[in-house]
């Protein structure tokens, strides 16, 4: 007749792991309803990400003289967008440069500033440039310029944003702009529409 194995008491589990368990069923119940809290608010709200554009632009005076030396004036639209139903958004630390051939002209600054939910915001600088000495290959590509009645011009810079999410907190975003214009001599109006990425 064969003896029944004898078995030993059984092992309880720690208390304390047991304790770490429920913890982390909590947090795990508590990143679930975060989660699903963050996203009914992002549906009813729908955040969309603020644009800083080149609206227009005109090239208003050229001065070319003997001494290869340049001086030009400007006048450039920024216009700042949001289209966020319902939240107001903050631009700060905007700064655009403004090149020709890879010499800077000028820098263009704007203090921090808000636009009102689906609203905008238009900026206007007139730029008028110190006179610039240009090298033999800029001297070439002016000359060009000049006979074709069309100066090309980019301006480079970013701008911080920051708008609120109702009750879920703040979002910032860095937008950078890389405009390429080229602008007649006979002072037209062009509209670029150079838009800004974002990240």
């Amino acid at each position: 007749m064969h003896k029944l194995p004898v078995l030993g008491r059984k092992r309880r589990t720690n208390l304390l792991v047991w304790c770490f368990a429920f913890i982390c069923a909590i947090l795990a119940v508590i990143v679930i309803i975060a989660g699903i809290i963050v996203f009914i608010g992002y549906l009813a709200i729908r955040p969309k990400v603020p644009l800083l554009y080149v609206n227009a632009a005109r090239l208003d005076d050229v001065i070319y003289n003997q001494a290869s030396v340049l001086a030009v004036r400007l006048t450039v639209d920024i216009k700042a967008e949001n289209h966020n139903q319902k939240a107001h958004v903050s631009f700060y630390n905007t700064r655009l440069t403004l090149q020709y051939h890879g010499l800077s002209i000028a820098l263009l600054v704007a203090d921090p500033f808000e636009v009102k939910k689906n609203t905008s915001e238009e900026f206007y600088y007139v730029v008028e440039s110190s006179p610039i000495p240009l090298g033999k290959q800029e001297q070439l590509l002016t000359q060009q310029a000049l006979q074709k009645g069309l100066f090309p011009f980019f301006l480079k810079g970013n701008s911080r944003t920051r708008w609120r999410i109702g009750s879920l907190g703040s979002v910032k975003f860095w937008l950078h702009i890389n405009c390429h214009m080229w602008l007649p001599t006979n002072s037209s109006v062009v509209f670029p529409h150079c838009s800004t990425s974002s990240h």
